[in-house]
């Protein structure tokens, strides 16, 4: 499985890439959205884990661009935040996001939330 880490803090990145490593998932990682979508260009991946808030393109508004262009657009997209405020929680079911995840979480959150996008995934 490869997985696209987004998140503009390089210890959280090294978090998440350690729970999914762990189960042999080969991690990209991008420090904000503008560099996830250099990164998309140039490898499919199965999965994106992006944090909402962040420098120069919000988690947010890298999954409207996701869902609205071609390639992308059916990409499994989980967002992870801090905040698990109830307007963010329907924006990003609104701009069709796969699953959503609370700051701070486990590896077995993640895993389970990966699980639920991706069904045939064993890991966790």
């Amino acid at each position: 499985m490869k997985v696209l880490v987004v998140d503009d803090s390089k210890v959280m990145r090294g978090i998440i890439r350690k729970m999914l490593a762990q189960d042999g998932a080969e991690v990209f990682e991008a420090a904000d959205g503008r560099q996830a979508l250099e990164l998309l260009s140039a490898h499919a991946v199965d999965c994106v884990i992006s944090d909402w808030n962040m420098p120069r393109m919000k988690g947010i508004d890298l999954l409207r661009c996701l869902r609205g262009g071609a390639t992308h657009a059916d990409t499994p997209f989980i967002m992870v935040t801090a905040e698990a405020l109830a307007a963010n929680i329907a924006e990003a079911d609104a701009a069709k996001v796969s699953g959503y995840l609370v700051k701070p979480f486990t590896a077995e959150d993640l895993w389970r939330a990966i699980r639920e996008i991706l069904p045939g995934v064993a890991g966790g």
